[in-house]
């Protein structure tokens, strides 16, 4: 086992092809490729020792290049932007303690602050595998949404499970007592050595059907941590979404 100080390192996936939004990552927002925003805010944390945009296209490969910034070259076939990451930190050549924090592409608007809370667990403390952040809902509409994800957790803030589904169900609705409800957050960091083990691991029963990748490591026994942030995330699935990011941007500037 390496017994330097680990890398703590962001992998962004960032493949062309996609159902509902073709070429999403080279999106123009005020002028210049969704991914570059996404790669220049990751570089305003100074926890990060590096950021790679892990890719399949090389479309996308010339765009990060053209804005300074690293790529590797991953598979086509990956099922999961999570074997895209595994794949991503193998070619890195990253040690088993090293640290990978997964920033989604199609999140241009992050605080970089958000990447220090859901490394912290990790840097802390060395046995635990993975961890990743929740934010408590306020848009009551969210709840029962099935596109936002719930999370039970823990006094120690383990997760117990995640679901599409509201959770926990208040059982006895007489309004004196709203439970509190918890949307998961698509940001990860991992341990390597755990990364690489997760993704070697088969579907979970779970995770098949709710179509949760993270559902998978509970299955198997592993601790997933969660971190509550006070910072809710915005995703472009859309084109509709772009328009939205446009005017958020002048309210989230780089740091």
């Amino acid at each position: 086992m390496n017994s330097s100080t680990p890398k703590i390192v962001a992998i962004i996936p960032a493949r062309y092809h996609s159902n509902r939004f073709e070429g999403k990552p080279l999106a123009l927002i005020q002028g210049r490729p969704m991914i570059q925003h996404v790669v220049e805010r990751a570089w305003q944390v100074s926890v990060l020792t590096e950021v790679v945009v892990a890719t399949d296209d090389e479309r996308i490969a010339q765009a990060v290049t053209s804005f300074g910034g690293r790529w590797v070259m991953t598979r086509r076939d990956h099922a999961t932007g999570t074997d895209r990451l595994a794949e991503a930190a193998h070619l890195l050549a990253l040690e088993d303690q090293d640290i990978v924090v997964n920033i989604q592409g199609d999140q241009p608007v992050f605080p970089p602050e958000v990447i220090e809370q859901v490394v912290g667990p990790l840097v802390d403390d060395p046995s635990l595998p993975m961890s990743t952040l929740i934010y408590k809902i306020i848009r009551p509409e969210e709840i029962p949404d099935p596109n936002h994800v719930k999370t039970v957790f823990d006094c120690r803030g383990n997760a117990l499970y995640f679901s599409r589904a509201p959770i926990p169900f208040q059982r006895d609705a007489d309004g004196t007592q709203q439970p509190a409800y918890y949307k998961h957050l698509g940001v990860y960091a991992y341990r390597k050595n755990f990364l690489t083990t997760f993704v070697g691991l088969p579907e979970g029963k779970w995770e098949q059907c709710e179509k949760l990748e993270q559902l998978r490591a509970l299955e198997f026994g592993y601790t997933v941590r969660v971190v509550l942030t006070e910072y809710d995330s915005v995703e472009v699935d859309t084109f509709k979404d772009l328009e939205r990011v446009e005017q958020l941007l002048p309210a989230a500037p780089l740091l």
